[in-house]
């Protein structure tokens, strides 16, 4: 039997699990240099595989990588969601957003709606976030969403730092929350310019 994907939606977004239709947008980004801090960019091959493992993870796991779409016009913009494969030491909260949809907030509203699901729907009680030291962009996303660096935690292969995600209580009515709520806000006014923001 298929495990349903639940889909997800928030103020611009819908998140639903990725479908055949969505490949050539994530081929385009995992070949692309945006995807350098992620193993890519990669081949035709590897991008292939990588994709059927973002489909089967979500039936071994029963949680994966949903395909960020924008409510208004049904456009793909990137992925978010959970990422474990069989060497992870931890379950990851993971994104990446297309390069030309970047620097909107889209990364940080779509991952701050999966970190909720997991937390009140699955019973999650923390998650990390694996991020290659040189990808200031997610490492700013990291503490924007009130993760914090873990030095003793353990790495997929030692070459990555580990974000620690705050604990389900610790985000409960906090300014954590308030804070990432105010910036998605902020994204929706169409004369708000950000300077000095992070992407994503």
């Amino acid at each position: 039997m298929s495990f349903q994907i639940p889909v997800i939606e928030t103020e611009r977004l819908v998140l639903r699990g990725p479908e055949p239709q969505d490949y050539p947008n994530f081929k385009h980004a995992f070949s692309s240099y945006r995807s350098r801090f992620i193993g890519g960019p990669l081949n035709a091959y590897d991008t292939w595989m990588l994709y059927a493992a973002e489909i089967g993870h979500w039936q071994i796991r029963g949680y994966g990588m949903w395909m960020i779409h924008d409510r208004a016009s049904g456009k793909t913009l990137g992925m978010a969601g959970g990422w474990k494969p069989a060497s992870w030491p931890e379950a990851e909260l993971a994104w990446i957003i297309w390069p030309e949809t970047a620097g909107k907030g889209y990364a940080l509203e779509a991952t701050h709606a999966a970190r909720r699901h997991f937390y009140d729907q699955l019973g999650w009680e923390g998650a990390v976030s694996y991020v290659d030291p040189k990808n200031l962009a997610s490492i700013r996303l990291c503490e924007r969403l009130g993760a914090k660096r873990d030095t003793e935690a353990a790495t997929v292969d030692g070459n990555e730092h580990c974000y620690r995600h705050p604990s389900p209580a610790a985000l409960t009515n906090s300014q954590i929350s308030d804070g990432i709520e105010l910036e998605i806000r902020s994204y929706m006014d169409p004369l708000f310019k950000p300077k000095g923001y992070a992407l994503d």
